[in-house]
C-alpha cells in the first residue's frame, strides 16, 4: 500500500466475538508458545480471541528454519507465526481463502480478521494498484466475500486507503461518487452477516493530519452503519499518537469506535521527514500483540492488519507489495519488546 467498543452488544458472545472483556496486555510479544507442525491449530497467547493461521508464510518460514537448523531465527519468527494476523483475500474469487480461514477458526471458536481490499482504481496506480475492474465486479466480489463468511465471527477492515485517497485528492474526481456508493453498499452487504463487524479505513495521523477532513467523507461512505473506523493500517505511527487522533475523530463522529493496526509500530515511524518513510522503513519493530483488551472504551481492538514481513513495495530492496520478505520479518521480530 501507499501510506498509511467492542460494544456491549457482543458481550454475550465474548468467546466468539470481540466482546468487551476488560483488562490489558503487555506492549510486546509474550513468550512464544510451543512450536506447531503443519496445519496444527495455534492458540494465541494472552487470551486473544482471534484466529492464528497455522500455515501462514511466517509459520512455513519457521518450519523451514527449523529444518535448516536455524533454531534462533525460528524462535524469533514465532513472535509473528504464533500471533493472529489479518487475511487479505486476493484475486477475483475471495471465497476459497475466506472459507479456509472460517473452517480453521471454527474449531477453536475464534474470530477471523479479514481485509476487503479490491475497490476499483485502488491505490491511485501505485505499488498496490489494481482492484475490481468496475463497479459491478466489485459488488459481485463483496457479495461473494460476505457470503463466504456466513455466520462465522469476523472483523472486516474495509478498503484501506480508499477514503483517505479521496481526501488527499489522489483519487480522480470522476471516481469519487462511485467510490462512496460502493463503500456504503459494501458496509450494508457485510453487515447482513450476523457476526461480522466492519471498520471503514480512515488512514493514519501522519497522512491526514486533521481529523475534521475525514468526517464528511466517512459519513458519505456509510460510517454510521459500520461498527467504526480503522487507523494506522500498514503504517508505523505510535499507539499514543493514533489514539489521540482517533479520539478526536471519534468525537466528531458522535462517539464512533475504532481499531488500531499495531503490527509494526513498536518503535514508531522512521525518524525524520524522509521520502517513502512508509515503505519498508528500516529499524522498525512489532507492536502490541493483537487483543480486544485495550483498556480504552473507544478502541475495540489492537490488530495486526498489515501482515508483518510482507513487503510494502519495491523500495529499499523489498519485493513487490504484499510479498513475504523473511529478512524484514526477522528484523521486526528481533527488535520487538519481548
Amino acid at each position: 500500500m501507499s501510506r498509511r467498543t467492542l460494544s456491549a452488544a457482543l458481550a454475550l458472545t465474548c468467546a466468539l466475538l470481540l466482546a468487551g472483556c476488560g483488562g490489558g496486555e503487555p506492549a510486546g510479544p509474550t513468550p512464544a508458545a510451543a512450536p506447531t507442525t503443519r496445519g496444527e491449530a495455534v492458540a494465541p497467547p494472552g487470551g486473544s480471541p482471534f484466529w492464528v493461521d497455522p500455515d501462514s508464510d511466517a509459520a512455513r518460514q519457521v518450519r523451514q528454519y527449523e529444518a535448516q537448523g536455524r533454531t534462533e531465527d525460528a524462535k524469533l519468527l514465532r513472535r509473528i507465526a504464533e500471533r493472529p494476523v489479518a487475511e487479505w483475500p486476493a484475486g477475483d474469487d475471495p471465497v476459497p481463502e475466506i472459507a479456509r480461514a472460517v473452517r480453521g477458526a471454527a474449531a477453536g471458536r475464534r474470530t477471523v480478521v479479514f481485509v476487503a481490499y479490491n475497490i476499483p482504481h485502488r491505490d491511485c496506480g501505485m505499488y498496490s494498484a489494481g482492484g475490481a475492474h468496475d463497479a459491478r465486479a466489485y459488488r459481485d466480489w463483496v457479495d461473494s466475500f460476505a457470503s463466504a463468511i456466513g455466520d462465522a465471527p469476523a472483523i472486516v477492515v474495509l478498503e484501506p486507503d480508499a477514503v483517505p485517497h479521496i481526501v488527499d485528492g489522489c483519487t480522480p474526481g470522476q471516481y469519487r461518487d462511485e467510490r462512496y456508493r460502493l463503500l456504503s453498499e459494501a458496509i450494508d452487504r457485510l453487515k447482513r452477516q450476523s457476526h461480522t463487524r466492519v471498520y471503514l479505513d480512515a488512514g493514519n495521523p501522519a497522512w491526514i493530519d486533521d481529523p475534521g477532513k475525514l468526517v464528511e467523507p466517512l459519513r458519505r461512505a456509510g460510517i454510521a452503519r459500520a461498527d467504526g473506523f480503522s487507523l494506522n493500517v500498514s503504517n508505523f505511527q505510535t499507539d499514543d499518537t493514533v489514539k489521540r487522533f482517533g479520539a478526536r475523530l471519534s468525537e466528531l463522529l458522535g462517539g464512533a469506535h475504532f481499531t488500531v493496526d499495531t503490527s509494526r509500530n513498536g518503535d514508531g515511524p522512521l525518524p525524520g521527514d524522509r521520502e517513502e518513510a512508509w515503505c519498508n522503513p528500516p529499524g522498525r519493530a512489532l507492536g502490541v500483540p493483537p487483543t480486544d483488551r485495550t483498556g480504552d472504551e473507544r478502541v475495540d481492538a489492537y490488530l495486526w492488519i498489515k501482515r508483518p514481513g510482507d513487503s510494502d513495495g519495491p523500495c529499499r530492496g523489498g519485493p513487490s507489495a504484499g510479498t513475504w520478505w523473511p529478512d524484514y520479518a526477522l528484523g521486526l521480530a528481533r527488535r520487538a519488546k519481548a
